[in-house]
């Protein structure tokens, strides 16, 4: 489960306060601007592993202004940058040095350029900054009265063939929606109209809705062969296999879905059977009517339980080896309350045919036994070809290329 930091739970500040068994490594790094390798930092990116023939860098440190988020490109091919908690939008230069865009925005996550304008997603709706100079103006509202509240933080992106989709997260870990707009993924036109799946005519109004079931799914892009939409997923937290049984930390497991228009993916009901591919397992203590899993849409791919499954983006235009360009990588954002925690990595997702075959480790590190000093939220192809990584934890933003 992903949260704003103004609604982490008490338990959640104090575990990310008590990465005690790494301590020493980072206790020289100090929150500021520095661009330069300290040795802190140095010892720090020790601990991670990459496959071979690459390297991980710090390429920026943005922490003095918050703690990054979701990442883009401007025409330029200067990378955007959202830091949700403090409400700023950056952009970095070739060296990783930030300049703020845009400020006193409402929890902005979702970012990406229309034209040469730059929308952002806010907590409520989306925002539009008109191109003025080298930079942008001041926001103007774009589409409006999008609920907030829970998984409140919005993903925006512009699709190959020109329409806005945007996901909204549940209200809450598991429950049966009274706003239809809840766990969905909205379609919108490059004008802010809705889109949804379903056509309506007469009085009606035109929906935006474009598919459901969906808890939570804050990373997503299109394959670039095929166009298909693919989305992460976060399950739900404390459930189990068995009516009234133990919490099962390996339940439910996360998703990578196939997102196609007027499907419902299975929450708050359904999700993934890990022991039958292709199949929704009923959640033994929440059940809707007879059928609901077998209507829903099974996900593309499971991903583990509680990891977080966050930004994902495909390596088709990257530098890395050959082998991994017809791949993707998703960011694992990292459990909060599992006995083991999971995640707190970046998973290449091997796609065969088009279609996602498996999911295996492409840089670990940041969990160090039982704490993390680190959590990767987004990832994206740089203009130069190599991989960007954002971490709201230590306020980085890494980059992975040859060595």
């Amino acid at each position: 489960m992903t949260t704003t930091q103004s609604q982490r739970s008490p338990a959640y500040k104090v575990y990310c306060l008590c990465l005690t068994g790494i301590a020493a490594l980072l206790s020289a790094i100090v929150l500021h601007d520095a661009m330069a390798e300290t040795p802190s930092a140095e010892a720090a990116l020790s601990t991670l592993e990459v496959p071979a023939g690459l390297k991980i860098e710090r390429f920026s440190d943005v922490s003095r202004w918050g703690a990054p988020r979701m990442l883009a490109l401007d025409t330029q091919g200067r990378l955007l940058v959202s830091l949700a908690d403090t409400g700023r939008v950056l952009r970095l230069n070739a060296q990783g040095e930030a300049e703020v865009i845009a400020q006193g925005l409402n929890a902005p996550q979702g970012i990406t350029l229309l034209g040469e304008d730059l929308l952002v997603a806010e907590q409520t709706g989306v925002v539009k900054l008109p191109k003025q100079g080298d930079g942008w103006g001041a926001p103007q509202p774009f589409i409006r009265l999008l609920p907030s509240g829970g998984h409140s933080l919005k993903t925006l992106k512009l699709s190959p063939d020109g329409y806005l989709f945007i996901n909204v997260g549940s209200s809450c870990n598991v429950c049966a929606e009274e706003n239809a707009m809840r766990a969905t993924v909205l379609r919108y036109t490059a004008d802010g109209r809705p889109a949804g799946a379903l056509l309506t005519i007469g009085r009606h109004a035109q929906s935006a809705i474009w598919a459901t079931g969906l808890r939570n799914s804050q990373g997503f892009a299109w394959h670039p062969q095929t166009g298909e939409l693919f989305a992460t997923n976060n399950g739900a937290d404390n459930r189990s296999g068995q009516k009234n049984g133990a919490i099962d930390d390996d339940l439910p497991p996360e998703h990578l879905n196939k997102i196609e228009g007027g499907k419902h993916y299975g929450w708050p009901y359904c999700w993934g059977d890990p022991k039958q591919s292709g199949q929704l397992f009923q959640d033994p203590n929440f059940i809707s009517e007879p059928g609901i899993c077998q209507q829903s849409q099974a996900p593309a791919l499971l991903l583990p339980a509680h990891s977080t499954p966050i930004g994902l983006t495909f390596l088709n235009n990257s530098r890395l080896p050959a082998e991994m360009q017809q791949d993707a990588i998703v960011a694992l954002h990292g459990s909060w309350n599992r006995k083991q925690p999971s995640g707190y990595a970046l998973l290449r997702v091997q796609f065969r045919n088009q279609q996602p075959i498996a999911a295996v480790p492409f840089l670990t590190g940041w969990l160090q036994g039982k704490q993390a000093w680190g959590r990767p939220v987004d990832v994206i192809v740089g203009a130069d070809g190599w991989l960007y990584v954002s971490d709201d934890q230590t306020g980085w933003i890494y980059r992975i290329r040859s060595q």
